[in-house]
């Protein structure tokens, strides 16, 4: 038996994704490994451990079929630039539901992008 799969949606981003993206996921892995999968090289200095803060995203539409941040992932989050009520760390967020929305910040705790 297959696992269920997500469609997961990346907003553009001016170096990582400029066209954005959409992707079939499967449910159950982490973000961040399905974002490296399909060729979007997000940063992630902990090596996906939730030990910094540079897998950072904004999930735009579907945050409600993934499971809350734990407190070590909001202790990290306090760490990333742009931080706001939909941000998570893609290490932590398990693929779940039907559609998730992504949104990649401009910058990152790592380093700065410029335009």
């Amino acid at each position: 038996m297959t696992a269920p799969i997500t469609r997961v949606r990346v907003l553009p981003h001016p170096e990582l994704c400029a066209e954005g993206l959409s992707f079939e996921a499967r449910q159950g892995r982490k973000l961040v490994d399905e974002l490296l999968a399909h060729g979007i090289a997000i940063e992630h200095a902990c090596e996906k451990v939730c030990a910094c803060a540079t897998c950072h995203v904004h999930l735009r539409s579907g945050a409600e079929f993934v499971a809350p941040a734990d407190e070590e992932e909001e202790d990290q989050l306090d760490d990333a630039w742009g931080l706001d009520a939909q941000s998570r760390l893609s290490c932590c967020v398990r693929v779940k539901g039907t559609e998730l929305v992504i949104e990649l910040p401009r910058f990152s705790r790592n380093h700065a992008r410029e335009a």
